[in-house]
């Protein structure tokens, strides 16, 4: 069932659509910093800043200008149409009249949708690893901090905060998957993730709300960023691994729960 899901969702216009995007935009970023390089500002702390130092400091870049937001969106498309778009299209209850429990529908359609939301964010680093290296050569990393870092290590901390920032959508891929099994509607689970990560960031940057901040879903999605600070510190990193899992067990167990009482009519 997962192999059957997996080339479905492949071949779907959308899938093409979202991951041309997302190989797109780091390619935006490099023609954005060739050609509009200005006079380096000391006080700027980004890896846009940086980015003409080295290939390898673009696909840094591009999962800080994309995981905020717009992978966000991504995932909750893949996640948020899971089971939504099958009751839109009348073949939900078609697909349950075979012998396959729900409990077995669910699973492949979440481990397909996790798939996904990794070959997205894969490809925002190697399109900006691609694009970096032809631009601006084969060199070592230079970081916001002025740290400097071998290709080989460069490319193993980027391997690393690609992963985390895949596991950091973990619980927006929950909340959507949950949103699905309860609406007809993809455009639905879609708002519903991305509306949660906007007000997760708003209250995230109110300084006031204190240590409360760190048990929002986005309070450490940015955390991969220490790697490749002075101190190279993950201690965050470990946090923002287990902050997930509270919100990706809760979702799924409501998902699970929902759709084995639901009376599937489409």
């Amino acid at each position: 069932m997962i192999r059957v899901e997996f080339v479905k969702q492949l071949y779907r216009l959308r899938t093409y659509i979202a991951l041309g995007l997302m190989a797109f935009i780091p390619v935006l970023i490099t023609l954005a910093v060739e050609f509009g390089r200005r006079p380096h500002d000391p006080q700027e702390q980004s890896f846009f800043a940086v980015a003409t130092a080295s290939g390898l400091n673009v696909p840094l870049a591009a999962l800080t200008a994309t995981s905020s937001f717009l992978l966000v969106v991504v995932v909750a498309v893949f996640a948020g149409a899971a089971v939504s778009e099958e009751a839109n299209w009348g073949s939900l209850r078609y697909l349950l009249v075979r012998p396959v429990s729900r409990s077995r529908l669910l699973f492949s359609k979440l481990m397909v949708t996790c798939v996904l939301a990794l070959i997205a964010t894969v490809v925002i680093s190697v399109s900006g690893l691609i694009a970096g290296v032809i631009f601006f050569g084969w060199h070592p990393v230079l970081t916001p901090s002025f740290q400097s870092f071998s290709q080989s290590e460069a490319l193993w901390k980027i391997t690393v905060a690609t992963l985390y920032v895949t596991w950091c959508m973990s619980g927006v891929i929950a909340l959507a998957f949950m949103i699905s099994t309860k609406t007809d509607t993809t455009l639905g689970a879609v708002a519903g993730a991305a509306g949660v990560v906007i007000v997760s960031h708003i209250i995230n940057a109110i300084q006031t709300v204190g240590s409360a901040r760190t048990l929002l879903i986005t309070h450490y999605w940015d955390a991969w960023e220490g790697m490749f600070g002075r101190n190279e510190t993950t201690a965050d990193m470990v946090r923002g691994i287990f902050l997930q899992m509270p919100y990706v067990i809760v979702f799924l167990a409501l998902a699970w729960w929902w759709f084995h009482r639901r009376d599937i009519l489409s």
